[in-house]
């Protein structure tokens, strides 16, 4: 099957000339959100949507850049403390929940769903449009966690491979999906039926054993810190579809073949993993979702310069991790911002990571199974 080609940007340039209507979002005060009609739905569930979010900048904060940050399945944008890291070091935060996902999810629709990575190419386009239209000629970070981290990647070698990298000046990944869990004789069998059973049914949920350890470990109402709405981010996860689940394959397969991005990357993940069916201590302290060694092993697939760092305890959601697991990971990403996109008066200090604010994310739990 041919590679998907990038898609059209004359939406996106349309976008960047139009004054988006921010409304209020489900984050309260300081947060709005902008609605990005993407017509009729590619996949056949009536018309679709993608959401921008912003994080209002505040009088006393100066603006040299911008984040775009990108979630993952069974997730949306609610990470505040992520956006006040941001904020802190003078980047303006935005973060896109993705078509029928979070607050894009239209009634009927089948939760995060889609066939082929690259129609996320559309609202990413439009987006990184809007960022850039509201923050002429300053560079835009882009990050993302888990399954986005695999879109992104993606996305980001089609824009390049066409000639269109700027205004993008750097990737920062946390925990990105960049293989299917287990051995190499379970992928390969499963890869090959996902293949087959897509062009049927392709929206057929697999019968995979349900499990909570990962939202366990972050909820409030089990053993987790952070609040997050469990309609849009179920602890068990929604549910792994066949034509979903090929569409990654086929990504990973693209990356696995070898990506140019075009700009320098920063991966995070784990220094451990720890797969397993209940909730324990351990689970605090581990990627409970995917394989570490297999971040390890194909991050050097994204092309340019990539910098990798484990970051011991941490969970799957790097960013979510215990306190001090946590904190080392915004050091981690604060020293990487100042050496290549340093405020222009901050000569190189690195900004203090936040102290306290609700954030969560989650990855593709079933899929942990197969």
């Amino acid at each position: 099957m041919p590679e998907p080609q990038p898609v059209a940007t004359a939406t996106a340039a349309a976008d960047a000339g139009v004054q988006p209507d921010w409304q209020p979002d489900i984050l309260g005060d300081g947060y709005v959100q902008h609605t990005l009609d993407l017509g009729v739905d590619p996949d056949g569930e009536g018309s679709v949507a993608a959401v921008l979010v912003r994080r209002e900048t505040r009088p006393d904060e100066a603006v040299h850049g911008a984040v775009l940050y990108v979630h993952g399945f069974s997730d949306y944008f609610f990470q505040t403390e992520l956006a006040d890291f941001a904020a802190a070091r003078g980047l303006a935060f935005y973060a896109l929940d993705l078509r029928r996902c979070g607050r894009a999810r239209r009634p009927g629709q089948t939760g995060h769903y889609v066939s082929d990575l690259a129609f996320y190419d559309e609202e990413l386009e439009r987006s990184l449009a809007i960022v850039s239209a509201a923050h002429p000629g300053l560079p835009i970070v882009l990050a993302a966690h888990s399954t986005g981290g695999l879109v992104l990647p993606l996305w980001l070698d089609r824009r390049r491979a066409a000639g269109r990298v700027a205004p993008v000046a750097g990737l920062v990944l946390n925990s990105p999906w960049f293989d299917l869990q287990g051995s190499s004789a379970q992928r390969g069998p499963l890869t090959q039926l996902m293949r087959v059973l897509a062009k049927v049914t392709p929206k057929t949920p697999l019968k995979l054993p349900p499990s909570t350890t990962y939202g366990d470990s972050l909820h409030v109402s089990a053993h987790g810190e952070w609040e997050f709405d469990l309609d849009l981010k179920p602890l068990t996860g929604f549910p792994v579809t066949v034509g979903w689940l090929n569409a990654i394959r086929r990504g990973h397969a693209q990356l696995h073949h070898g990506l140019d991005i075009g700009v320098p990357s920063l991966v995070l993940r784990s220094d451990r993993t720890h797969f397993a069916r209940a909730w324990s201590e351990r689970a605090d302290r581990a990627d409970t979702v995917l394989d570490v060694a297999q971040i390890a092993r194909w991050a050097g697939c994204l092309g340019n310069e990539t910098t990798v760092v484990p970051i011991p305890g941490a969970r799957h959601d790097v960013l979510l991790s215990e306190s001090d697991a946590r904190e080392l990971a915004y050091a981690t990403i604060g020293d990487w911002l100042d050496q290549r996109h340093p405020a222009p008066s901050a000569e190189g200090k690195i900004a203090d990571a936040p102290s306290e604010s609700p954030a969560s994310e989650d990855e593709a739990t079933a899929v942990a199974a197969s």
